[in-house]
Parts: C-alpha cells; structure tokens; sequence
C-alpha cells in the first residue's frame, strides 16, 4: 500500500494571500519608480534568510532598492511589473547608475578614511 499525504488547502490560503498582498505591494512600487524615471531595469540578488534585494536603476541613472522576504516573491513582483531583469548586475547595466556627491563620499569615508557623513 502506497503512502499517502493530505493535503488541507484551507491551511495554505492565508500564507498564499499575505505573499500575494507583498507581490502586489512591490510590483506598484517598482511600477511607481519605473513611470517616476522614465522607465527601469533591475536585478534580483539574494541576501541570504532576510530575503533577496530588488535593485531598480531608472533610465535617467537614478537607482533605488526594496527588499523582498524571498527570492521567489521577488521574482514574481519583477515579473508583475513588466521591468527588464538583468542576470548580474554588470557590464552595460551598472554603467546605467548615475552616481553623485553623497555616493562617493560615502564610498571615500567606508572604504579609505574619508570624511563621515554622520
């Protein structure tokens, strides 16, 4: 006799809703940076058990990221928002990033010592 595996489809639904409400609530905001750039590219990374990082770059160089609790709903969301998703963020792509003042002293002040921006 084969084993057998219930399973209770009720038990799921609420898990499926609250991933559906953070795909949807990801998607407008991808969306959102898209229409306020002029349109938009991103790259999904993963960031391990806090989830997978979103990285948006508009066609006006600006960028911006969101988080997302999986890598699955990540991809979904990118997926929902009609946005061009790059393999690894490289080549082509990340010479897109308009970087400005704020960047690179940051960059100076982690990397080599320079001036904090606290």
């Amino acid at each position: 006799m084969a084993d057998t595996q219930q399973v209770d489809e009720g038990a799921g639904a609420p898990r499926d809703a609250r991933g559906e409400r953070r795909v949807a609530k990801l998607a407008r905001r991808i969306s959102s940076f898209a229409q306020a750039h002029g349109g938009a590219e991103g790259h999904v990374a993963y960031l391990g058990q806090k989830g997978a990082r979103i990285v948006l770059v508009g066609e006006d160089g600006e960028w911006g990221d969101l988080v997302a609790p999986t890598h699955a709903l990540a991809e979904q969301a990118v997926k929902r928002s009609g946005i061009t998703v790059h393999e690894d963020f490289g080549g082509d792509f990340a010479n897109k990033v308009r970087t400005g003042p704020y960047e690179w002293t940051r960059m100076a002040g982690i990397q080599v010592g320079g001036p904090s921006n606290g």
